[in-house]
């Protein structure tokens, strides 16, 4: 592995190198060069522009001379001149430019090598030849190898990370004009990872690289201005950043369906993170497949689900999806039957693009009143794939199947009255099938509702609620895969490449990535980050991630202040967080942390009832409460007791003293006297 990442970064550094020898060596004599040296796009700019300058010189030169009366033969013979010295750079920019041409096919077909080795790979060695190719592509110029192999140093995708490397990289190809390149430089100048931590310039790169048509700075840039991270709080302006990269992921999910990508919580307790509800344990997996063999009907059909889209950590696998599927169909699954169908019709490697397959297994399902098999033929009436188009049947099959609570149907139905077809515009109508459909998650029916929100179209116009919706959207992106990559890093012991991932995540507004990047900073096992910026930055992040509503992280921001972690020590903004968390949602940790605070009465007024209060209320919201809020009463009562058993010796003391003074130094004899007299007068009267 070593080796072989030695030998990437020693090849790009070369060309980078090269590249930058080459281009010196220009501006400084402007010499020919090599045919076979690779000339870069500032050469051929620098070329063409000392070449147009020349003639209008030469113009300019002509027009003196025709004006001074020059003689016509002298004027001929300069402009015979100047047009064999034009051929004659002409033939030398025509004799590099096949030369060029040839270098720049050949760093092409290595880049699309390389890709598809990439996409076919299930191993890193597969990775490792792919990147290979791209070194090599990179090497020749390649400006989409260069990218790819810059992100390999800075993601550790294969072999070590190497940061420093990285961003000289990256720089190099920001001044080519790389919009990856500047949104790369962006988010390591925010962090102040390998950089200077400078948000300002931060700013400009993510401008530059959405301006150059970065998705992911679009989306960054949406989102600070949403928040008003470094910027000016602006709903407007988030909106048009979201509903850019909203509008691209639309397009993605309206050919395919895409694929969810599972979001694994660090804050989770270690024993759970193994055995993760997001992640399938690769035992477990095992186990499910003995069982579908065996011929558990549900277990086929789900494992045919997972390899479909490629859930749960498993690779997608249209073989084995649409064996598990065969399965359950033979034993009379509707779902198998209607998910063939749907194979089928999208077409795939496994399942050759065939309507009338499709019709025929969404006709199978749907007689068996099947919501996926009615949506199916839905579609293919509405499409008119291997029938005639049919808006009223597509109509009749999208509402039995919504009636069912399919989303996707109920999402259909939305997207009819919405444009119009085959039924008349109802956006009233659409609006309460997109609401139904994005209840369920449908990603599309989340889209066309934001855009309602946006433009004010059947709904009352609200600029938050349209941005809330896009966002959602823009997540769904696939950058998101980053989810599991630095999940597995993680889990495998490279926290640096995990932190990387997750941290640019959480620039892009993603929750969990700002939870997760900010519980890595705190454990503080991370290398590229300065041990001092650490707590500051989860601090930071943790806050962000509160502002989302996670009540975890705003229990952190109480914890943080409450200690002195990354900030001052300030016990009455602890009690804040803490009261929000519990106030708001409803979280154990916190009422058992305020219970405390008001029990001792640290940056709020003592109230020992409150305590009580607070401490049974943390006990009847979480079982895991119980032990603790029992030791907690338990050391309150025990105080209190104590405490009233000193001041009813203080104030005893006090009124003896004060007996003292008014009846005189032998009271207590005649008390003792008085009561002796009253026993004797009751036991007379009791013999008489």
């Amino acid at each position: 592995m070593k080796p072989l990442s030695l030998l990437i970064e020693i090849l790009i550094i070369l060309g980078v190198t090269i590249k930058n020898i080459e281009a010196e060596k220009h501006n400084k004599n402007q010499k020919e060069r090599n045919v076979t040296t690779q000339v870069s796009m500032n050469e051929i700019k620098q070329f063409l522009s000392h070449t147009l300058e020349q003639r209008k010189l030469n113009k300019v030169s002509n027009k003196r001379e025709t004006l001074l009366g020059k003689k016509k033969n002298q004027r001929k013979l300069r402009i015979k001149g100047i047009q064999n010295k034009d051929l004659l750079k002409r033939n030398k920019n025509h004799s590099k430019k096949p030369a060029k041409k040839n270098f720049t096919d050949e760093g092409d077909q290595l880049f699309k090598m390389g890709i598809k080795i990439l996409q076919q790979s299930r191993n890193q060695k597969q990775k490792e030849e792919a990147y290979i190719l791209f070194a090599k592509a990179a090497d020749m110029g390649n400006l989409k190898a260069m990218e790819k192999m810059a992100d390999a140093l800075l993601f550790g995708n294969v072999g070590t990370q190497n940061i420093t490397a990285a961003i000289q990289l990256y720089e190099s190809l920001a001044k080519e004009g790389s919009y990856k390149a500047q949104n790369a430089l962006g988010f390591l100048s925010s962090y102040g990872i390998g950089m200077e931590y400078n948000q300002a310039k931060a700013l400009i790169y993510y401008t530059f690289g959405s301006a150059g048509g970065s998705m992911m700075s679009q989306m960054i840039l949406g989102y600070r201005y949403l928040s008003g991270i470094n910027v000016l709080q602006n709903c407007e302006v988030a909106l048009n950043h979201y509903k850019k990269v909203a509008d691209y992921i639309a397009d993605k999910l309206e050919k395919s369906e895409g694929i969810p990508v599972e979001k694994v919580r660090l804050t989770e307790r270690p024993e759970n993170l193994s055995s993760n509800s997001e992640i399938l344990d690769w035992d477990i997996y095992q186990y499910y497949k003995f069982l579908a063999e065996r011929g558990d009907v549900q277990l086929q059909v789900s494992l045919g689900q997972l390899h479909l889209i490629g859930r749960k950590g498993l690779d997608q696998d249209y073989y084995k999806a649409l064996y598990y599927f065969l399965k359950a169909a033979k034993a009379g699954s509707a779902n198998a039957m209607a998910f063939i169908g749907k194979m089928y019709l999208e077409g795939n490697a496994a399942a050759p693009q065939s309507n009338a397959t499709a019709f025929k297994y969404f006709s199978m399902a749907a007689n068996k009143g099947n919501a996926i098999g009615l949506h199916g033929l839905g579609l293919l009436y509405f499409y008119g794939k291997g029938v005639p188009v049919n808006y009223a049947e597509a109509l009749k099959y999208f509402q039995k199947a919504a009636e069912k609570g399919w989303p996707n149907a109920q999402f259909q139905l939305g997207f009819m009255y919405y444009s119009g077809s085959g039924v008349w515009k109802d956006y009233k109508l659409a609006f309460k099938y997109f609401y139904l459909a994005s209840q369920s998650g449908q990603p599309l029916a989340i889209y066309y509702l934001a855009e309602m929100y946006a433009t004010g179209t059947g709904v009352l116009r609200s600029c938050r609620t349209a941005v809330e919706l896009y966002k959602g959207v823009c997540e769904l992106g696939h950058w998101a895969e980053k989810f599991l990559t630095a999940y597995f890093a993680y889990k495998d012991g490279d926290i640096d490449s995990s932190l990387v991932q997750y941290a640019l995540l959480a620039e892009m507004g993603y929750e969990v990535a700002q939870s997760n990047s900010a519980f890595i900073l705190e454990s503080k096992k991370a290398k590229i980050l300065e041990k001092e910026k650490m707590y500051p930055m989860a601090l930071l992040l943790w806050n962000r991630a509160a502002i989302q509503g996670n009540a975890f992280a705003r229990v952190k921001i109480g914890d943080y202040h409450y200690y002195g972690y990354g900030t001052k020590k300030d016990y009455q903004t602890a009690a804040t967080h803490y009261s929000i968390a519990a106030d708001k949602y409803h979280n154990a940790q916190a009422m058992f942390n305020l219970a405390y605070m008001y029990e001792h009465g640290l940056g709020i007024a003592k109230d020992i009832h409150l305590a009580r209060r607070l401490y049974d209320m943390a006990a009847q919201t979480s079982p895991d409460a119980r032990i603790p809020v029992f030791f907690a009463l338990m050391r309150l009562e025990t105080v209190h007791l104590l405490q009233d058993i000193l001041f009813f010796n203080f104030t005893m003391r006090r009124k003896w003293k004060k007996l003292d003074n008014t009846l005189g130094p032998y009271w207590d004899l005649f008390v003792i006297g008085l009561i002796v007299a009253m026993l004797i007068f009751l036991l007379r009267n009791r013999y008489r």
